[in-house]
């Protein structure tokens, strides 16, 4: 079982275009994918014009079946939306004892049911991103092309060790990942700087980066996911390598997906 979680407190670098991409990616190679939408806003609901009868706060706070709540996408991928109730959600989950191991017991029963779980998050420190990071343990930190967006993944990081130390629970950031890269671009090679020097200050590996391109933007007003609109599409290839490469990180770790189809290292 791999659990993913994919932040940076900045907002604007590609997070949700990352978790839809990388869901489907896994899924495309036969493993059996939930992707939670953890973030108030609901974006994942609006860029695929989803509209379930339940959302992520029914399942949580009424204790519904996450069958009764997912809603499948595509073959071996399930979403669970979250919209505005998130936000209830989260205030009602303050009061509750555990607090930050409240997705941890909700989920529990349902893991089995899946090989990989990405849950995205809103780009701010808050409970539920607190409850994403001891649930999912892994954390995937996407980086565009500006100096903001690295001082976001470096709070990012520092957030995901100071809520393990507390819970005594260990969280590792599994790898940075630069999207929104073009290369002709003098700032580009700034960033880029600054996120190898994140990675060697840390430890943490850098993905292959993630190219600009336009089909990102056309599958968004599509609501189409890229698969789906162009699979020949550079920024596709380049999130399949992503994929690849995390799966690879898991299977070091001795973390090997139990279906679909086996990932070299």
């Amino acid at each position: 079982m791999i659990k993913l979680m994919i932040g940076n407190q900045k907002g604007g670098v590609g997070k949700t275009t990352t978790a839809i991409a990388l869901a489907r990616c896994f899924a495309d190679r036969g493993l059996r994918t939930l992707l939670i939408d953890s973030d108030p806003q609901g974006s994942i609901a609006v860029t695929l014009r989803l509209k379930p009868e339940t959302y992520f706060a029914d399942f949580i706070l009424n204790q519904l079946r996450l069958p009764d709540c997912v809603t499948k996408v595509a073959e071996n991928l399930e979403v669970l939306c979250g919209n505005r109730e998130t936000t209830a959600m989260e205030q009602r989950i303050f009061t509750m004892y555990g607090r930050e191991h409240v997705f941890q017991t909700a989920f529990r029963m349902y893991e089995e049911s899946y090989d990989v779980i990405v849950v995205d998050v809103a780009p701010s420190i808050s409970l539920l991103q607190a409850c994403s990071m001891v649930f999912c343990q892994n954390v995937l930190i996407p980086i565009s092309m500006d100096t903001l967006s690295v001082s976001g993944a470096g709070a990012t990081i520092f957030s995901a060790q100071t809520i393990g130390n507390s819970v005594r629970t260990p969280i590792r950031t599994v790898a940075l990942l630069p999207t929104i890269v073009n290369r002709r671009y003098g700032l580009t090679d700034v960033v880029m700087k600054m996120i190898d020097q994140l990675s060697e200050t840390y430890k943490i590996p850098i993905l292959s980066a993630i190219r600009t391109d336009q089909i990102i933007g056309k599958a968004a007003r599509a609501h189409k996911m890229i698969a789906d609109l162009d699979p020949k599409a550079k920024a596709l290839e380049d999130f399949e390598a992503a994929a690849t490469a995390i799966l690879s990180l898991f299977q070091a770790d001795g973390l090997k997906p139990q279906h679909g189809e086996s990932v070299a290292v």
